[in-house]
């Protein structure tokens, strides 16, 4: 299992979490579509992808604004467990916990096949980033 945890952008504490239990790829985004949906100025509609591979886990970014771990712009990097990135130089952030793993430990748990979504929203994936937290920033 892989789950997804919004930080306060001051405290670093948990705001919100999402679990994926069988999911291959989550999308993180501002778009409908998304698996964990995100309203912020600074996220694009597709910004980010947490994809399987094999027995471990890959994020790619793909938002105008970048993903950025440790202030470090990235655009494609292995998980490792515990760590957060933030979307967009001010953005939201996002800790990625692997279950039962070690801190900074690769997952190693196959996953079962994706989930098939419904078209209707799941308000449990929405949350609303507040702007006045966050630099302005281009959008795509």
């Amino acid at each position: 299992m892989i789950t997804l945890t919004l930080l306060h952008p001051l405290q670093s504490v948990p705001v919100q979490s999402w679990p994926f239990e069988t999911e291959s790829l989550i999308r993180i985004g501002r778009s409908t579509d998304n698996e964990v949906i995100l309203y912020s100025a600074v996220v694009s509609r597709h910004h980010v992808e947490l994809r399987r591979k094999g027995s471990e886990w890959e994020i790619v970014s793909l938002g105008a604004n970048g993903t950025y771990i440790d202030g470090k712009r990235i655009t494609q990097i292995p998980v490792v467990d515990g760590m957060i990135i933030r979307l967009a130089s001010s953005g939201p952030k996002i800790q990625i916990r692997l279950e039962g793993e070690t801190p900074k430990a690769k997952l190693k748990t196959a996953l079962g096949k994706r989930v098939a979504r419904s078209k209707d929203v799941d308000s449990s994936k929405e949350t609303l980033v507040d702007a006045q937290s966050s630099e302005t920033e281009d959008t795509n």
